[in-house]
């Protein structure tokens, strides 16, 4: 494995935010966000990891997907396909692991979703292994770990004279710099791990179904969503048409499409105004289901990278390991 400096590596960082687009965790109003960069010097280097996952850059909040023009009776679409190669620097071994999930869906499974891939195939991912555990990660429960390298192109780890750098990918080969890179000598020092929690085996969930604890967790929600919008493998949207100014006797609208929550009120709510999903805790149940039985059941991956975001950001105090370790109680007490 081989070493690069620390003014090294703020070199290197320089040469590709002039190359190509570089985005990397940055202190935005005094909320670190994954967000381009402009230089070595805009990065925050001492974080446990930015509020929003990386997922924003591959799956943004709101995006257009067409515009469409109408002219009398003739309607003419115009995609809106991204292009552009990126580079993301910076990136926690939480996040990278929250591709498993969202490619399984997005890149993996038919139809397969042209925005996000496009955005995959031209992004290139550096790590960064985060030293410890923060208070609310748990990574090593969902199968990942601090210094995890799954689905980055390079990986660096921080020791005393530097960043060690592992190759994972061609792609992140090619990102290398040219200058001369030294050999590590000596071991990467290891993570500060916390305690592990329990995770509840799929077949652990099913006979939970209609227990009422759901509804008991459920008196403390808002359904205010915040939990989906931090989280690295939410990937619910919702797709409206919205008018845009009429040009040259002609019609235009654009097709958008942004992030959506199980936990919303409305989320399933149909026409004529029945919503299968009308009580909080039926919400609450299916958000924890699908993460642990239905997504891995239908596509394979956990839907959890145990990064804690959600369990910082919600407002009432729901913790997400405090389902686990309720639902791993209930099946061992299951005649």
């Amino acid at each position: 494995m081989q070493l690069i400096s620390h003014s090294g590596l703020a070199t290197w960082l320089d040469h590709l935010a002039q190359e190509t687009t570089l985005i990397a965790p940055r202190n935005v109003d005094g909320v670190l966000l994954y967000r381009p960069v402009q230089s070595s010097g805009d990065i925050v280097w001492d974080f446990v990891r930015p509020v929003l996952s990386v997922k924003e850059a591959f799956f943004p909040a709101t995006e257009r997907v067409l515009t469409i023009e109408k002219t009398g009776q003739q309607i003419r679409l115009n995609e809106t396909v991204p292009d552009g190669e990126r580079v993301i620097f910076g990136v926690r071994s939480c996040d990278a692991r929250g591709f498993l999930a969202m490619d399984a869906l997005f890149a993996n499974t038919e139809p397969v979703d042209v925005y996000y891939t496009t955005r995959r195939e031209n992004t290139a991912l550096i790590g960064l292994s985060c030293n410890e555990m923060g208070e609310t990660c748990f990574c090593t429960s969902t199968g990942g770990a601090p210094d995890d390298p799954t689905g980055m192109d390079l990986m660096l780890t921080e020791v005393d004279d530097g960043y060690a750098i592992q190759v994972i990918t061609e792609k992140g080969a090619a990102l290398l710099p040219e200058i001369t890179l030294q050999e590590l000598a000596g071991e990467i020092p290891q993570p500060v791990l916390n305690d592990p929690v329990p995770f509840p085996p799929m077949e652990a969930w099913p006979p939970q179904f209609n227990d009422a604890y759901w509804a008991d967790m459920a008196e403390r929600c808002l359904s205010c969503r915040i939990c989906a919008y931090v989280c690295p493998t939410c990937r619910c949207f919702d797709v409206r048409d919205e008018p845009l100014p009429a040009e040259n006797g002609s019609q235009h609208f654009e097709r958008i499409r942004c992030w959506d929550s199980c936990a919303g009120e409305v989320y399933r709510q149909i026409a004529g105004g029945h919503n299968p999903r009308a009580a909080k805790g039926d919400r609450m149940r299916n958000r924890f289901f699908c993460k642990f039985y239905y997504y891995p059941e239908q596509y394979g991956p956990v839907a959890c990278t145990g990064c804690g975001r959600c369990v910082d950001a919600c407002p009432v105090n729901i913790d997400i390991t405090e389902v686990m370790h309720a639902v791993q109680r209930l099946a061992e007490v299951e005649p």
